[in-house]
């Protein structure tokens, strides 16, 4: 009889390269597959398949959805300003749903009797992937061995090097996770919460001391042009922002969050380009959208960020936030101009057909042109009723 398939979601780091090889020990037919979304090097691709098949795959796969990551999450949540807790943009939580959404594809593909990951039981991720995998694989076994057996790092190690694998997995001070909507940092000084992170904890720092303008030209609410270079590709424009905005070190900060589990969580990270791009599209959307345009919003699109980031991507709701962010950005048109310089930016303003200050009916704080100053202060006597009904009942409330 042929051996069961297994596919691993291989990242090419100690839990995942110790799972394939367990796996293969075992006598599975392993099936190492990398979901890249944007953080992965050519050369760390090169890596990853050399080193799947010293551990005993039989079969290796680069899974690259970054496009696909961008058309389904990444334009959204600019649509929607999403930050999580105003801070941060979720970068690895969405990440990872569509990591996990490509692996149970490819499962189903070659018809894989599993699916192995190699998360622990601590962390957001193992529900990530657990819940994608029970959702678009429900008969396919979960194999977990890191969480289930509550290996150490050590135990791992050792492991490897007994059968002959022999890969530098040092003991990091700390811990990254690199992609093109972010790089997120754990531990080090992260683990004492009075303490932030210092300069050689990051992985980008400043190159470039003299101010400059960045000009994000958006149609629709998607980049076009940046600095005037014309982009269809909208996954290149990010990157052409994010190696602008890193020679800055702009976007480093620390958020401190709930996680699904139940605990809190602090993570550091830099996002150049993520905290650029949300901070110019919510400049233009100041001045393209209305008041209640921009309210609500606001609410669906803080929903649809906890949703991503409590691994609840496959909700049926999610598309129909999704299509109210999307028609919201009928008219989020125009270049948003922002200074920046080391460590920071700031906002300069707009230039956009759609600009709703250019109004004819006034200009605010010099002279208005669609009503009267009699109509002024009837409608500022109308306004103030139903404060002088309730004062006017209890003046003994008056402030």
């Amino acid at each position: 009889m042929a051996n069961k398939k297994v596919v691993v979601a291989f990242s090419g780091g100690l839990d995942t390269s110790y799972t394939v090889m367990k796996l293969a020990e075992e006598g599975w037919d392993v099936y190492a597959a990398c979901a890249n979304t944007g953080g992965f090097s050519p050369e760390q691709l090169k890596t990853n398949e050399e080193n799947a098949y010293k551990l005993g795959a039989v079969a290796y796969a680069t899974l690259d959805v970054t496009q696909e990551y961008y058309e389904k999450s990444l334009k959204y949540m600019i649509f929607g300003n999403v930050l999580r807790n105003n801070c941060y943009p979720i970068s690895v939580s969405s990440e990872r749903i569509f990591q996990a959404i490509a692996i149970a594809r490819y499962a189903k593909e070659i018809g894989a009797d599993a699916i192995a990951h190699g998360s622990t039981g601590a962390g957001n991720d193992q529900i990530r992937f657990d819940m994608t995998f029970l959702v678009m694989a429900p008969d396919t076994e979960i194999i977990t061995l890191t969480r289930d057996k509550a290996l150490s790092r050590q135990e791992e190690v050792d492991y490897l090097n007994a059968h002959g694998f022999h890969a530098d997995f040092t003991k990091l001070k700390y811990s990254y996770n690199v992609g093109i909507w972010g790089t997120s940092i754990c531990g080090g000084e992260l683990l004492d919460p009075a303490q932030g992170l210092p300069e050689e904890a990051y992985l980008k720092h400043v190159t470039r001391e003299e101010e400059s303008e960045l000009r994000i030209e958006f149609r629709k609410g998607e980049i076009v042009a940046v600095n005037g270079e014309k982009f269809d590709d909208k996954v290149k424009a990010i990157q052409k922002i994010e190696e602008i905005g890193a020679a800055y070190a702009i976007g480093r900060d620390c958020n401190v969050g709930d996680t699904i589990i139940g605990i809190k969580g602090r993570v550091g990270f830099e996002a150049a380009a993520p905290k650029l791009i949300i901070e110019a599209h919510r400049l233009l959307e100041k001045s393209t959208l209305s008041k209640w345009q921009q309210y609500w919003k606001d609410q669906v699109a803080n929903w649809y960020g906890m949703f991503l980031h409590e691994s609840q991507y496959l909700e049926p709701v999610m598309p129909d936030i999704e299509a109210m962010l999307s028609s919201s950005q009928r008219h989020v048109n125009g270049t948003a101009i922002l200074k920046l310089r080391p460590y920071g930016f700031q906002t300069v303003g707009v230039d956009s057909p759609d600009d709703l200050t250019k109004s004819k009916l006034g200009e605010y704080g010099e002279m208005q042109h669609g009503w009267t100053a009699e109509d002024a202060k009837g409608f500022i006597k109308v306004s103030s009723t139903p404060l002088r009904v309730y004062y006017g009942i209890h003046p003994d409330e008056e402030r």
